[in-house]
């Protein structure tokens, strides 16, 4: 009993961490795009996750916006998104893949600037995507209800994550396991082959030696 009383502790303020890090509000990623080239983010992100992401490009020091082009590609090279010649716009996707989710940006040819383009990038997942204003109207919900609507959806994300990890884990468990066998294999193969080599050259001079008389 006095050991749970001092695990559980310990356990809560992990709890309480991994939840307030789903529901803490999203930071937007600032990007500066040189003139010529392209600059991409990814994240890896495992199936059926939903994916929101806004971009909006910051023309401070332009007398014209200039525009940019966006893709968004899968695990697998498949297009997800892709835009030109925009100032602003939003992505939106659930996963099918699970893994790094890559989106790039770059400067269209026309623009004359010649220098960087700061863009903004808004980027949320699972439950930082999700429109709880949209929620509390059609559920009619407010105040606690709603914080609890959100924990409990928080949980649900961490134990999918948990899930996901120990899948993952799983999948490299196999494949350290295959490698290792493969290892052993080779280096058994390795040492036979010097074993044959070595009884070939013993083999080679003892004839070599018999027919030169001298032995």
């Amino acid at each position: 009993m006095e050991h749970w009383r001092m695990i559980l502790p310990s356990f809560l303020l992990i709890f309480t961490f991994l939840v307030t890090d789903l529901l803490r509000p999203t930071h937007a990623i600032w990007l500066n795009l040189p003139s010529t080239g392209t600059k991409c983010v990814s994240e890896e992100i495992h199936s059926n996750v939903v994916v929101l992401a806004d971009y909006v490009v910051i023309s401070e020091n332009y007398t014209h916006t200039p525009t940019v082009s966006v893709k968004v590609t899968s695990p697998y090279g498949n297009n997800l998104h892709q835009k030109e010649n925009q100032t602003t716009g939003q992505f939106a996707f659930t996963t099918a893949e699970a893994g790094n989710h890559l989106a790039c940006f770059w400067v269209d040819g026309h623009h004359q600037g010649g220098g960087e383009v700061s863009l903004n990038l808004d980027w949320r997942t699972g439950i930082s995507a999700k429109d709880w204003d949209s929620v509390a109207k059609k559920e009619k919900i407010e105040g606690v209800q709603l914080e609890l609507l959100k924990l409990e959806g928080a949980v649900q994300a961490i134990h999918e994550n948990l899930i996901y990890l120990k899948n993952r884990e799983a999948d490299m468990r196999i494949v350290s396991e295959k490698t290792n066998g493969r290892v052993a294999w080779f280096s058994i193969m390795s040492l036979g082959v010097c074993i044959f080599a070595s009884a070939l050259q013993l083999w080679y001079l003892k004839r070599f030696f018999h027919k030169k008389k001298l032995i």
